[in-house]
């Protein structure tokens, strides 16, 4: 079995007060696959992602990660196969400096020297954050602690990208950036995201949840197209398939 299949059976996650987050949900990501996780808020996005390297335990039912079921006896090997971009930067920034927070995971990885330098540095490049390297992460803007907390992941070379809400406080030349990082990056990507449009230029494939359960799993231009399914689960059309509101053409849908 590849290590970069994600298979998740009968997921059920029930938080302390009692609400059930995610109920019963099922589905099968294989190698190289991009798929987007989409649904209106609390529809149990986020907390899904956070099961996927063990930021979370279910309350019940499977995970496996390649050869990997995820307990508490795989996990080291998971998180180093599963890279984890948060939505709120801040949850991913603790170091002194830019420098020490992307060197984190090579160094505990064992990296060190000019092997560690050049890590850190390609992985700034590839977000184009090279410029930061000095900078403490707190004097960042919100743009910029997105691009240092996706370098910190990426200085893991992970086999599986899972980000959530990925182009949250990019601009717009920053967001194209991400698509851009996004679509060269050849291996397994799995994220959240309410930017449809952006879901529709890298992704073959969504799942969109409501309410904590899949209520579809399907190609995504075919799933966009579904009006009453998107209405259904609180979601529009991305806008390049919407029609122009002043000449009235239709768009890619």
């Amino acid at each position: 079995m590849s290590h970069h299949i994600v298979a998740v059976k009968n997921l059920r996650h029930v938080y302390p007060d009692g609400t059930a987050a995610l109920r019963d949900v099922s589905f099968r990501i294989t190698h190289g696959e991009s798929v987007a996780i989409i649904g209106a808020n609390g529809a149990g996005k986020s907390t899904l992602l956070l099961h996927l390297n063990g930021y979370l335990a279910p309350s019940a039912g499977e995970i496996q990660i390649g050869d990997f079921p995820l307990n508490k006896g795989t996990l080291p090997q998971i998180r180093r196969t599963v890279g984890m971009v948060f939505q709120d930067p801040d949850d991913q920034l603790f170091m002194p400096t830019v420098y020490d927070d992307v060197a984190f995971g090579p160094l505990n990885l064992g990296l060190s020297g000019g092997d560690l330098d050049r890590c850190v540095t390609q992985a700034l490049e590839l977000v184009g954050a090279g410029h930061l390297c000095g900078k403490a992460p707190y004097n960042l803007s919100g743009g910029e602690k997105r691009r240092v907390a996706i370098a910190t992941v990426l200085s893991m070379s992970p086999d599986i990208l899972v980000m959530d809400e990925p182009t949250n406080g990019l601009d717009p030349y920053g967001r194209r950036q991400l698509i851009g990082l996004l679509k060269d990056f050849r291996h397994t990507r799995i994220f959240t995201s309410h930017d449809l449009d952006m879901v529709l230029e890298l992704c073959d494939r969504v799942i969109v949840l409501k309410e904590g359960e899949v209520r579809a799993d399907g190609p995504t231009r075919e799933i966009f197209q579904d009006r009453a399914l998107l209405a259904e689960c609180r979601l529009e059309q991305p806008l390049s398939m919407q029609g122009c509101p002043v000449c009235g053409r239709l768009g890619q849908g």
